[in-house]
């Protein structure tokens, strides 16, 4: 008998213990450890932070459906894990030994390391979705008293789709309510230049990126590390190729939304040989950790190294899809472990992406997502728009009823087939 224990029940957590469930022996548990009982569909956020939806459109109660697939299910959240012992020590002060872990706990949101950053600070945020509830609320009372605005992401940052997509639906609606004229736009990134993505670009999202910012009048500062964020006021550096500086800018804003930088979580936090300096989790190419060969570790959390060398620091997105491929590969090695076989599946890392821009959109294939690529393209279209309209229903059903298949890979695939934009995206 093989007790694993899945630690984060998020995106990755939850497909996990999903998938999981299918390669276990009679004999075998999974107890899932999350802090909350609910299943959020982060990529609705945005949407959710101008009032095109609402936290309940886009949550899932997991505690049914993990008792109907016989996984254990506690919320109580982890203080520590202790891998030269085999035990998660939970919140509560249990302790819980394990034969297997899966950590996919996902990030840190580190706002503190800028002065006056996040909503405790002086921006907004789209990362979890009370954050992108209180946004709303922000941008509700902006819309009274309308001024300038400033979207983007702070240097370190790995997450960028987000910006962009929260940029262009803000604009929507703004341009809805007939207050964009009042809004002039900035669009800050890190990136050395616009529709990087920190993947060194997929087909032509540079050109892209920058045509919509043309087109809806979105001026835009790269290579920019944020300084410090005072009410209403943003000091932003823009740093020439060789990381000297160019232009100091101060921006005022009576809005702000900025994505932050990442970090390892607490509770595995500074783990010698589990963990990078910056708290992420060491997994070679079976998701596995070199140093505790029974902890695997899947999603945001993994460490993955940068593209390539950037004046201002940026980081490396994991994709729904290359979560996906992740979980898929960890499930049936785990699969194979628990029979006496060897780990010996990858995962394929690809990225198949749709970023709604509220009114459009663009979908990029990039195979596999960190370069050099087999398959490496972008295109644009309202059907963006509606197709991941349709994948917000399409996955929170496969969540409520506890689907194992690759849905990300099996929805976004034929969205591209019938749509015709590529000419051989698989």
């Amino acid at each position: 008998m093989a007790e694993i224990i899945v630690l984060g029940a998020g995106l990755g957590g939850t497909l996990m213990a999903y998938e999981l469930s299918d390669q276990l022996r009679k004999e075998d548990h999974i107890t899932l450890i999350g802090s909350s009982s609910c299943y959020q569909f982060y990529p609705s956020n945005p949407w959710v932070a101008v009032g095109w939806r609402q936290r309940k459109d886009i949550e899932v109660d997991l505690t049914k459906v993990m008792t109907k697939k016989n996984i254990r299910f506690l919320t109580d959240g982890a203080k520590h894990v202790h891998p030269a012992d085999n035990r998660v020590e939970l919140m509560s002060g249990e302790q819980l030994s394990y034969d297997y872990l899966v950590i996919a706990t996902g990030p840190e949101l580190a706002f503190d390391e800028i002065p006056g950053l996040g909503p405790q600070g002086f921006t907004q945020s789209i990362c979890e979705t009370g954050h992108a509830e209180q946004a709303y609320a922000a941008f509700e009372t902006f819309c009274e008293n309308p001024g300038p605005v400033v979207i983007g992401a702070v240097q370190g940052a790995s997450c960028f789709g987000p910006a962009y997509e929260f940029a262009f639906i803000l604009d929507t609606e703004l341009r809805k309510r007939k207050l964009r004229h009042k809004v002039p736009m900035t669009f800050v990134t890190p990136e050395p230049y616009i529709g990087h993505l920190g993947l060194d670009g997929v087909g032509d999202t540079k050109g892209l990126m920058e045509s919509e910012l043309r087109e809806r009048h979105v001026k835009w500062v790269t290579n920019a590390q944020v300084k410090q964020v005072t009410e209403g006021n943003m000091l932003v550096e823009e740093l020439n190729e060789d990381a000297s500086l160019k232009t100091a800018h101060e921006l005022p804003f009576k809005f702000s939304m900025l994505m932050p930088s990442f970090r390892g979580v607490k509770a595995v936090f500074g783990i010698e040989g589990l963990t990078n300096p910056r708290g992420f989790i060491m997994a070679d190419a079976h998701q596995r950790n070199p140093k505790f060969p029974n902890v695997f570790s899947i999603g945001v959390c993994v460490a993955i190294p940068p593209t390539g060398k950037t004046p201002v620091p940026v980081g490396v997105p994991k994709t729904g899809f290359m979560i996906e491929s992740m979980v898929t590969a960890t499930a049936h090695n785990l699969g194979a472990l628990l029979r006496g076989g060897e780990a010996t599946i990858r995962p394929s890392w690809n990225a198949i992406c749709l970023a709604d821009f509220g009114d459009g959109g663009v979908a990029f294939v990039a195979q596999p997502q960190i370069p050099p690529r087999n398959a490496n393209w972008a295109a644009q279209g309202k059907w963006v728009h509606f197709a991941k309209v349709g994948f917000e229903k399409y996955f929170l059903h496969k969540i409520r009823v506890g689907k194992s298949e690759p849905f990300y890979e099996r929805y976004l695939l034929e969205q591209l087939n019938v749509h015709k934009f590529a000419d051989e995206p698989h």
